[in-house]
Protein backbone atom coordinates (compact mmCIF):
# COMPACT_ATOMS: atom_id res chain seq x y z
CA UNK A 1 0.00 0.00 0.00
CA UNK A 2 3.08 2.34 0.40
CA UNK A 3 3.95 2.35 -3.18
CA UNK A 4 0.30 3.33 -3.48
CA UNK A 5 0.22 6.06 -1.36
CA UNK A 6 3.46 7.36 -2.88
CA UNK A 7 1.65 7.25 -6.29
CA UNK A 8 -0.96 9.49 -4.89
CA UNK A 9 1.03 11.70 -3.14
CA UNK A 10 3.26 11.89 -6.80
CA UNK A 11 0.31 13.10 -8.35
CA UNK A 12 -0.60 16.19 -6.38
CA UNK A 13 3.35 17.22 -6.51
CA UNK A 14 3.13 17.01 -10.59
CA UNK A 15 -0.07 19.31 -10.30
CA UNK A 16 1.67 21.96 -8.12
CA UNK A 17 4.68 21.91 -10.33
CA UNK A 18 2.70 22.19 -13.44
CA UNK A 19 4.95 18.75 -14.99
CA UNK A 20 2.22 17.94 -17.15
CA UNK A 21 4.22 14.35 -18.59
CA UNK A 22 4.88 13.50 -14.94
CA UNK A 23 1.28 14.45 -14.11
CA UNK A 24 0.03 12.05 -17.29
CA UNK A 25 2.58 9.15 -16.24
CA UNK A 26 1.17 9.01 -12.31
CA UNK A 27 -2.39 9.51 -13.24
CA UNK A 28 -2.18 6.51 -16.18
CA UNK A 29 -0.30 4.22 -13.11
CA UNK A 30 -3.21 5.29 -10.80
CA UNK A 31 -5.96 4.18 -13.29
CA UNK A 32 -4.16 1.40 -14.34
CA UNK A 33 -4.40 0.64 -10.34
CA UNK A 34 -8.30 1.25 -10.35
CA UNK A 35 -9.10 -0.78 -13.30
CA UNK A 36 -6.69 -4.06 -11.60
CA UNK A 37 -9.06 -3.43 -8.36
CA UNK A 38 -12.38 -2.94 -9.56
CA UNK A 39 -11.90 -6.25 -12.59
CA UNK A 40 -14.19 -8.75 -11.78
CA UNK A 41 -11.91 -11.48 -10.42
CA UNK A 42 -9.73 -9.27 -9.40
CA UNK A 43 -8.01 -8.23 -5.43
CA UNK A 44 -9.86 -5.80 -4.48
CA UNK A 45 -6.23 -4.77 -2.66
CA UNK A 46 -3.33 -4.95 -4.47
CA UNK A 47 0.19 -5.44 -3.15
CA UNK A 48 3.51 -3.36 -4.10
CA UNK A 49 4.79 -6.21 -5.93
CA UNK A 50 1.51 -6.41 -8.02
CA UNK A 51 1.38 -2.46 -8.30
CA UNK A 52 5.07 -2.88 -9.86
CA UNK A 53 4.16 -5.14 -12.09
CA UNK A 54 1.52 -3.00 -13.76
CA UNK A 55 3.75 -0.33 -13.70
CA UNK A 56 6.17 -2.36 -16.04
CA UNK A 57 3.01 -3.46 -18.00
CA UNK A 58 2.41 0.08 -18.74
CA UNK A 59 6.57 0.99 -19.39
CA UNK A 60 6.48 -1.84 -21.78
CA UNK A 61 3.42 -0.24 -24.00
CA UNK A 62 5.30 3.11 -23.88
CA UNK A 63 7.98 1.95 -25.30
CA UNK A 64 6.47 -0.20 -27.99
CA UNK A 65 4.30 2.89 -28.77
CA UNK A 66 7.42 4.86 -28.97
CA UNK A 67 8.92 2.27 -31.50
CA UNK A 68 5.46 2.62 -33.52
CA UNK A 69 5.65 6.25 -33.60
CA UNK A 70 9.43 6.24 -34.65
CA UNK A 71 8.59 3.86 -37.58
CA UNK A 72 5.71 5.80 -38.72
CA UNK A 73 7.98 9.33 -38.46
CA UNK A 74 6.26 11.22 -35.58
CA UNK A 75 9.31 11.69 -33.36
CA UNK A 76 7.37 14.13 -31.23
CA UNK A 77 4.66 11.54 -30.33
CA UNK A 78 8.05 9.11 -29.51
CA UNK A 79 9.62 11.51 -27.56
CA UNK A 80 5.87 12.44 -25.71
CA UNK A 81 5.98 8.41 -24.94
CA UNK A 82 9.85 7.49 -23.64
CA UNK A 83 9.08 11.03 -21.60
CA UNK A 84 6.33 9.23 -19.60
CA UNK A 85 8.58 5.87 -19.65
CA UNK A 86 10.69 7.56 -17.55
CA UNK A 87 8.93 8.68 -15.32
CA UNK A 88 8.25 5.23 -14.54
CA UNK A 89 11.32 3.93 -13.42
CA UNK A 90 10.77 5.99 -10.57
CA UNK A 91 8.94 3.27 -8.98
CA UNK A 92 10.87 0.51 -10.57
CA UNK A 93 13.53 -1.81 -9.29
CA UNK A 94 16.85 -1.18 -10.91
CA UNK A 95 17.42 -3.33 -13.75
CA UNK A 96 20.31 -5.36 -13.66
CA UNK A 97 23.55 -4.83 -15.99
CA UNK A 98 24.23 -6.86 -19.12
CA UNK A 99 26.88 -8.36 -17.14
CA UNK A 100 24.79 -8.92 -14.14
CA UNK A 101 22.36 -10.45 -16.36
CA UNK A 102 24.77 -13.18 -17.79
CA UNK A 103 25.97 -13.92 -14.51
CA UNK A 104 22.34 -14.94 -13.12
CA UNK A 105 21.59 -16.54 -16.12
CA UNK A 106 24.95 -18.75 -15.93
CA UNK A 107 23.82 -19.94 -12.75
CA UNK A 108 20.01 -20.11 -13.63
CA UNK A 109 21.49 -22.76 -16.32
CA UNK A 110 24.43 -24.20 -14.31
CA UNK A 111 21.41 -25.39 -11.48
CA UNK A 112 18.88 -26.50 -14.54
CA UNK A 113 21.65 -28.45 -16.03
CA UNK A 114 21.11 -27.44 -19.57
CA UNK A 115 23.90 -27.61 -22.38
CA UNK A 116 22.07 -27.29 -25.53
CA UNK A 117 19.72 -24.91 -27.67
CA UNK A 118 17.15 -27.21 -27.33
CA UNK A 119 16.65 -26.95 -23.14
CA UNK A 120 16.04 -22.60 -23.67
CA UNK A 121 12.66 -23.63 -21.94
CA UNK A 122 13.76 -24.79 -19.08
CA UNK A 123 16.05 -22.22 -18.52
CA UNK A 124 13.65 -19.53 -19.33
CA UNK A 125 11.12 -20.92 -17.10
CA UNK A 126 13.02 -20.42 -13.99
CA UNK A 127 14.54 -17.70 -15.28
CA UNK A 128 11.90 -15.62 -15.92
CA UNK A 129 10.24 -16.30 -12.39
CA UNK A 130 13.72 -15.54 -10.63
CA UNK A 131 15.18 -12.55 -12.79
CA UNK A 132 10.37 -11.05 -12.43
CA UNK A 133 11.38 -7.09 -12.49
CA UNK A 134 14.76 -7.63 -12.80
CA UNK A 135 15.47 -7.89 -16.29
CA UNK A 136 13.61 -7.13 -19.31
CA UNK A 137 12.05 -11.07 -21.13
CA UNK A 138 13.16 -9.83 -24.16
CA UNK A 139 16.75 -9.49 -22.73
CA UNK A 140 16.72 -12.33 -20.95
CA UNK A 141 15.70 -14.66 -24.04
CA UNK A 142 18.40 -13.48 -26.28
CA UNK A 143 21.13 -13.71 -23.60
CA UNK A 144 20.28 -17.23 -22.74
CA UNK A 145 20.00 -18.22 -26.61
CA UNK A 146 23.92 -16.22 -26.80
CA UNK A 147 24.76 -18.70 -23.67
CA UNK A 148 23.01 -21.68 -24.84
CA UNK A 149 24.96 -21.66 -28.15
Amino acid sequence: MALELQIQNDIKEAMKAHDQVRLNAVRSIKSAILLAKTAEGGAKELTDADIVKIIQKLAKQRKEAAEQYVAAGRQELADNELAEAKCFDVYLPKQLSQEGLEAALKEIIAEVGATQPSEMGKVMGVATKKLAGLADGRAISATVKALLA
